[in-house]
């Protein structure tokens, strides 16, 4: 095997093709990204290291597929895929096509896995390296990894520092398993699948359970964010932690000073490290409460 095609983009996909890059008996003969996205870390490494690169609007257009069997690829590898990626692509490469999915699969088909595991207060999750097939996150699992959530972890962090690392290795790994005849296609078991759509803006419901809001608001960070209204203006919250309730505050009882900005739930707190309003920047949770004039012990609403 030695002709390889990546369809993907990120710095998760730039990192995957140096990875590629470095190793022996393998070539890039092709990267697909994006179109109009110039500024995207594997389109960069392409123009840095001279790897043809191909941009379609929609890689089920027929100049896309045409475009790929032209390459007569071995391996395809789908590193942070946002397109549907039609059969007559998957199915082309002489020895299959494997993607990368940031949960333990059957559990989390879909487009939001890392949000919703969070979020679901799941205590682990991990990667899978699987065979794509015509259903959503549904093919043969070649390769899983598991990692811990940690009670400080949001999506951000479980994302960057757990499983975008682990991911490309996982990836490099599985070539060398396919380069030995030794990748094996286990059949997931759809009894314990789960699909969630989108992760979209959340609003939180602070009549529920401590765990649960806390959950909900590092499941949605950095995206798509957690809100809650505050003198009629919906603001996101961000860099939150949670911790026992040592002010007595009331139930959804604000409490305002340079040392922290937090939130009364019960037996809790939610402390708040930075704050948003939709279409502005995030600024210090005290610099926003002290520019918008709320006042210590108000009560959300």
């Amino acid at each position: 095997m030695n002709r390889i095609a990546i369809i993907g983009q990120s710095s998760f996909g730039s990192s995957v093709a140096e990875g590629i890059v470095k190793s022996k008996d393998t070539k890039i003969v092709g990267l697909f990204t994006p179109k109009n996205l110039d500024s995207d870390p594997l389109y960069l490494f392409s123009q840095k290291n001279n790897i043809d690169v191909f941009r379609f609007e929609k890689l089920r257009s027929n100049k896309a597929i045409e475009q790929f069997k032209k390459l007569k690829v071995d391996l395809l590898v789908m590193a942070y895929v946002t397109d549907i990626v039609p059969l007559e692509i998957i199915e082309s490469p002489s020895l299959g096509t494997i993607q990368y999915h940031p949960s333990l699969l059957p559990k989390h088909r879909g487009p939001s896995s890392i949000n919703w595991a969070i979020i679901n207060g799941d205590k682990k999750t991990g990667i899978s390296i699987f065979w794509p097939d015509k259903g959503l996150d549904t093919g043969p699992i070649l390769l899983q990894k598991e990692v811990q959530i940690d009670n400080t972890d949001s999506t951000g962090s479980l994302y960057f520092k757990k499983l975008f690392p682990l991911g490309v290795n996982a990836i490099l790994e599985s070539i060398e398993l396919i380069k030995n005849n030794n990748a094996p296609k286990i059949i997931q078991k759809e009894e314990n699948a789960s699909y969630e759509t989108w992760c979209s803006k959340q609003e939180i419901n602070w009549d529920e359970e401590p765990k649960k809001i806390f959950d909900l608001i590092r499941g949605c960070d950095p995206q798509p964010g957690a809100w809650t209204e505050i003198n009629s203006k919906k603001i996101f919250f961000y860099d939150c932690k949670m911790s026992k309730n040592n002010l007595k505050l009331n139930h959804k009882q604000i409490f305002i000073s340079k040392e922290e900005v937090c939130i009364g739930i019960k037996k809790e707190k939610i402390i708040i490290g930075r704050i948003k309003i939709e279409g502005e920047k995030k600024i210090n949770s005290y610099e926003w409460m002290k520019t918008n004039k709320i006042k210590n012990y108000s009560i959300i609403k």
